[in-house]
């Protein structure tokens, strides 16, 4: 028995110490990119803007427009039932700038930018390419790692707010085109009901989930093993992740901000 208990604690023992090893390591990582901005390497976030936000913003307009028309189909059809169709707008709108907004545009930059990111860092790892900046003395984090932490947390929350009014305005066009509404109650009611702190905890959530999108792709980007298959692990790993912890740092948020 005794021996069975020693097995059962180290089965359960190794795998949490390693858990939690690898969650202190990759907060260290993190401060280390958040913190490397002296000299400020302004070229270089300036191109991950345009790589993180404006190239991403398609994806996440398509997904918020197509979200929000179909939120409002299914509130509606939903709220005939109990006589609270009215309700409609409001619920839209409070849905879209405090989770459906945030959670999709989050998981929309992970599919597109952590696989990008893990893959070209990968990709330079495999080639040796991150030896040789160290060769020259040049620390990889603040060249590779710097930039892409801080254009992710600038411009997620700025996709999570156009996702936020593009999704409402696709809810205004199926509650206006075909649902019957007027489209001056619609947005009455809209804007009625819908206050800023459900706004702001939309964006604040926008840039954490930034900040988990871009760390997930640098993270298993920087530790890819060697070869093409290290390079896909390396990237199926960062999405994975990256996903799981969008939604898992949702719920803690959206506890904290609304309980």
């Amino acid at each position: 028995m005794p021996d069975a208990a020693t097995a059962t604690l180290r089965s359960i023992g190794r795998p949490t110490l390693r858990l939690l090893r690898g969650i202190g390591a990759a907060a260290l990582f993190a401060w280390r990119g958040l913190a490397g901005l002296s000299p400020f390497p302004g070229r270089a976030i300036a191109v991950q803007l345009l790589q993180v936000g404006w190239l991403s913003l398609p994806v996440v307009g398509l997904t918020a427009l197509f979200t929000g028309a179909a939120l409002a189909l299914q509130i509606h059809a939903g709220g005939e039932r109990f006589q609270a169709g009215d309700v409609v707008p409001a619920i839209v709108a409070i849905g879209m700038a405090r989770e459906l907004g945030p959670v999709l545009g989050g998981l929309m930059v992970a599919a597109r930018v952590a696989s990008a990111i893990a893959a070209e860092i990968g990709t330079m790892r495999v080639t040796e390419q991150i030896d040789a900046l160290v060769t020259l003395s040049a620390d990889p984090v603040r060249w590779l790692v710097t930039p892409r932490l801080w254009a992710a947390v600038l411009t997620v929350p700025v996709l999570v707010g156009v996702g936020d009014t593009v999704g409402i305005m696709g809810g205004w066009l199926v509650g206006t085109q075909t649902l019957g509404f007027p489209s001056a109650t619609w947005l009455r009611v809209s804007w009625q009901y819908l206050e800023g702190w459900d706004v702001a905890s939309g964006l604040i959530k926008g840039a954490v989930f930034g900040l988990i999108v871009a760390l997930s792709g640098c993270w298993f980007g920087m530790r890819a093993g060697r070869g093409a298959a290290g390079v896909g692990r390396a990237t199926t790993s960062a999405v994975v992740v990256a996903s799981v912890g969008i939604l898992a740092a949702n719920f803690l948020m959206t506890g904290l901000f609304f309980s």
